[in-house]
């Protein structure tokens, strides 16, 4: 069984793909610092610099999502899923400028998706993509 630990709704997958065209390649990093919160950040990719304790969550129209160390101990049983919805979330964000802003809706894990996560080993820390 293959899990994925993010994956993206359809109006965020359109946002995305407008905003590649924009600004080229992207990356996301999710963290639970100031500001924003814990409000998705999109960047274009190399403009935030991965640090070596970020978790790689995996890939989401080609964009490489990240989370802080300290926020994926405890996200780790929980999907995250990429949306966007209307109004301004962070000036450093990439959809800023649109009059959206991306946001992360949850779930635990199932238990088989869990299982297989654990089976699969810890998740790569550090710039991956």
């Amino acid at each position: 069984m293959s899990v994925n630990r993010v994956t993206v709704t359809p109006a965020a997958e359109k946002l995305l793909r407008k905003l590649q065209e924009q600004h080229g390649p992207l990356m996301f990093h999710q963290s639970g610092g100031c500001c924003d919160g814990s409000a998705p950040m999109c960047f274009p990719r190399g403009d935030f610099k991965i640090g070596q304790e970020d978790v790689f969550l995996g890939t989401i129209v080609d964009t490489p999502f990240y989370i802080s160390g300290p926020q994926f101990e405890y996200w780790q049983h929980t999907h995250l899923t990429v949306d966007v919805v209307p109004g301004r979330g962070s000036g450093f964000s990439a959809e800023a400028p649109e009059g959206v802003r991306f946001l992360i809706r949850s779930r635990i894990f199932e238990d088989a998706e869990y299982h297989a996560l654990q089976q699969a080993g810890p998740p790569l820390r550090g710039l991956q993509h």
